[in-house]
């Protein structure tokens, strides 16, 4: 018979695998400790929880998407942190994963097919085409003189054949392709180099077939979500068009005892199939007699993993999650860069912002509360939710909190 799961308990249990509810239903630590070694040891166990941390170039609220994600987790964590993760021996590479994104080092070898395919691919091919000579020098300039920053590649007059325009797609496709790797970011630029100097040999030596592959990251995936759809795991490697492939890696984690389908059954009546593992069914049935403190808030980033599949994120949360960046100021409904606020588990608001780091300040441009559709929130339990992740944010980020007026 096939096991169910209500609306709640998959929302319990996504939070729990998240690492957003009490570390004892987690598995994972809600504080930064102390020192530098400690921190990055526990940031480190938050991206394998998921198998990646997605990066995002927006900083506007005081913080990029990859620090707010391990803010979101880590009380007394410096907001600046999250961008110096990825450093000369750190075990972490960048790749395209759910988007660009920090990986633990163990997957690069899992990721062979996906750098195959990318350097088979037409878009490589249309980016190297009349550009073999320059790659050519690239590469040599690099094995020759270190490693090169990506600002030495924006194509500006008299910086030689390296400052062409093509220069730094040329890197970014050898990059894609495996050749190169990004051994560090500064202030978000990356530096580039040979891969046979960033990543350790036996990863770029060992050999994971595609097919181990694509069952690896189905389980990485489930592992991050708790209970989640074909189409949700999918999404988490942004693969498409490979149904069939992917079906088959989970029916061999299935018949290896790693997972089993799993109904949803929602608040509507209605009945969605997907896929849980045996123990965290297990644990959503513990987590079915918690009481959430609905009193204390965090801001999220709406690239959080929790939230970036907008149609989950309504099945399980009744919250529309929506990104407003590209709209035009008077189309917004909510604002640029909205934050959702998470109380227990709710999502009862969403807050933007805008860091104004030479006065020290962190501007909120607007609020909204979910519960009463306005800027004004509904009951006490809210306001302490959405003063205490205003409070937390604010000592990360050191920027003290102003409400502008209307």
């Amino acid at each position: 018979m096939t096991p169910t799961i209500d609306t709640r308990g998959a929302r319990r249990l996504a939070l729990a695998k998240a690492g957003l509810l009490k570390p004892r239903w987690t598995g994972l630590t809600d504080t930064a400790g102390r020192g530098s070694m400690n921190r990055r040891t526990v940031a480190h166990d938050i991206i394998r929880r998921f198998g990646y941390l997605q990066l995002d170039t927006v900083s506007i609220a005081g913080a990029r998407s990859h620090s707010l994600v391990l803010l979101s987790r880590l009380r007394g964590l410096p907001s600046e942190f999250g961008e110096q993760l990825l450093k000369p021996g750190e075990p972490l590479f960048e790749y395209w994963g759910h988007e660009a994104s920090w990986m633990p080092i163990e997957l690069y070898p899992v990721f062979a097919f996906r750098r195959r395919g990318m350097g088979q691919g037409s878009w490589w091919k249309r980016m190297m085409e009349g550009n073999r000579t320059l790659a050519r020098q690239l590469v040599k300039r690099i094995k020759e003189e270190g490693p090169l920053k990506s600002a030495d590649l924006e194509g500006k007059d008299g910086g030689g054949w390296w400052a062409h325009k093509p220069a730094k797609r040329v890197a970014v496709a050898l990059w894609t392709s495996g050749e190169l790797a990004i051994s560090e970011r500064s202030n978000f630029h990356r530096t580039f180099d040979l891969a046979e100097r960033v990543i350790p040999e036996r990863y770029r030596k060992e050999r994971v077939s595609r097919r181990d592959a694509l069952r690896e990251l189905m389980r990485i995936a489930l592992e991050g979500h708790g209970w989640a759809t074909t189409g949700t795991l999918a999404s988490t490697w942004r693969f498409r068009n490979i149904r069939k492939d992917l079906d088959r890696a989970l029916s061999e984690l299935q018949e290896a005892g790693g997972l089993t389908w799993c109904t949803l059954k929602t608040d509507e009546g209605r009945e969605i199939k997907g896929w849980i593992s045996p123990k965290d069914l297990e644990l959503a049935e513990r987590l079915r007699g918690i009481r959430p403190n609905k009193t204390s808030g965090i801001l999220l980033s709406p690239f959080d993993p929790v939230l970036w599949d907008r149609k989950r994120v309504t099945q399980l949360f009744r919250f529309d999650q929506i990104l407003e960046i590209f709209k035009p100021a008077p189309e917004r409904k909510y604002g640029y860069f909205c934050l959702p606020v998470l109380a227990g588990e709710s999502l009862i608001a969403r807050v933007d912002l805008k860091a104004d780091r030479a006065n020290g300040r962190l501007h909120v441009f607007s609020r909204r509360f979910e519960s009463t559709g306005t800027s004004r929130p509904g009951n006490p339990a809210e306001q302490r939710a959405y003063g205490s992740a205003l409070d937390r944010f604010s000592e990360s980020v050191r920027l003290a909190v102003v409400h502008r007026r209307k």
